[in-house]
């Protein structure tokens, strides 16, 4: 396989789901609307001209639109705090699988950590798809990437899909929006996934050689002086 080969993550669902579930998608094909809508520069009234935003960050664009996300399965009103769906699927065959799209983990289980709340569920978003990595491979999972506009924080976590891959994984989220009152759309991303190669890392320190210095001067004069530096000369 060469370095230009892609390489492919297997997401399986039992038979009677076929054609009922919404897939797992490449990120770059589920930017958010309003991520499309906004401008590629703004006014800064600080210093009285136009400024890039965001949209113009390669990093703040190439972490939204690397690795997979995964989908809600159907629509999921909420009112009040209650959480209510339509969703009939088929009886499960030979691969028993879980009928709604969101489950609950009692708040004990986040006992000490900063998601307690005694009178609160962590919820859980229910994914029917399971999926299998390449060898040396894990999969994070992990909030969709800077969509602070979701009402739910999905809980990171990473697991290491070559081995384990016959049986599904599912998303703790922290739902932050008490007052949320709406439909949460089918196909809205609950969790983001990465493909991580496991190796080994240490880590190092040093300090500037002469040439390290100068390379350093250089480059923050040229993004000082032009636009586009890293998008032109860095960005894989």
């Amino acid at each position: 396989m060469s370095e230009q080969d892609p390489m492919t993550l297997t997401f399986r669902c039992p038979r009677e789901l076929d054609g009922l579930l919404p897939p797992p998608v490449p990120a770059v094909s589920g930017l958010p609307a309003w991520f499309k809508a906004m401008p590629q520069q703004a006014f800064n009234a600080i210093v009285s001209h136009e400024h890039d935003t965001v949209k113009r960050c390669p990093p703040f664009i190439d972490a939204m639109t690397c690795g997979f996300l995964i989908p809600l399965i159907c629509d999921v009103k909420v009112e009040n705090g209650e959480f209510t769906w339509d969703y009939d699927l088929p009886p499960g065959g030979e691969s028993g699988f879980v009928r709604s799209p969101i489950g609950v983990h009692d708040a004990s289980q986040v006992t000490g950590t900063p998601l307690f709340e005694a009178d609160r569920f962590v919820i859980k978003f229910h994914n029917l798809w399971t999926i299998e990595a390449p060898d040396g491979y894990s999969l994070l999972f992990t909030h969709p990437v800077n969509r602070f506009d979701l009402p739910f924080t999905t809980l990171t976590g990473l697991v290491a899909c070559d081995r384990y891959h016959d049986a599904w994984i599912h998303f703790p989220a922290r739902w932050h929006d008490a007052n949320f009152n709406g439909v949460l759309p089918k196909g809205t991303p609950v969790a983001q996934c990465f493909p991580v190669k496991r190796e080994n890392w240490v880590a190092r320190t040093a300090v500037f050689t002469e040439e390290e210095t100068q390379r350093a001067h250089d480059l923050t004069n040229a993004i000082f002086r032009e636009k586009g530096v890293y998008r032109r000369q860095f960005r894989a």
